[in-house]
């Protein structure tokens, strides 16, 4: 049987995630983090993706990306592949690294932009992994709040919904994701 198309929307604001097959861990190391956030770069450059959140748990991760063009599918593909055939080389094993396809949602309000983004960097906290945003490296939180460069470019079009300059930006988003932990 055949599965539905995916809807794909030029100038759509996805929240995308992926797991590992059996839940098993895809990172594993700070090594594997840094592969896919390099190979994320990638795919945001390639496929002209505007990256506004993100974090890697253990045996997922989430994204939150507006598309300009309609690529969804594509720019995973190439994410999930690369990321995959390098994760099967470095280990040594062979298939599958992600469960299933890959997971979207189409993000249509400005209510649920802000709630996805608030998720996508609370997941670890929510999970018992730390006890703020801030304390875990592996989200864009801390890029976002001007506290480290590294990682992938950032859009910078969801902090500027909370504010007209970056510091009183940050300044509200901060307090936005601090009245949820």
């Amino acid at each position: 049987m055949l599965r539905p198309l995916r809807p794909q929307v030029a100038g759509g604001i996805y929240h995308l995630a992926s797991r590992g097959v059996r839940k098993l861990p895809i990172f594993t190391d700070a090594e594997s983090r840094r592969r896919f956030l390099g190979l994320l770069g990638e795919t945001i450059e390639r496929y002209e993706w505007e990256l506004h959140t993100w974090c890697l748990m253990t045996n997922h991760f989430h994204l939150l990306v507006t598309t300009v063009e309609p690529t969804v599918s594509e720019g995973m593909q190439y994410l999930n592949g690369c990321y995959g055939q390098w994760y099967d080389w470095r280990h040594g094993y062979e298939g599958h690294v992600f469960e299933r396809r890959f997971w979207s949602k189409l993000v249509e309000t400005d209510y649920h932009l802000f709630e996805t983004a608030r998720y996508i960097v609370l997941n670890p906290v929510r999970a018992g992994l730390c006890a703020t945003a801030v304390d875990w490296n592996w989200s864009s939180y801390r890029k976002t709040m001007g506290m480290t460069a590294k990682g992938p470019e950032l859009s910078t079009m969801l902090l500027y919904a909370f504010g007209r300059r970056i510091e009183s930006a940050r300044e509200h988003f901060a307090a936005f994701i601090r009245a949820a932990e």
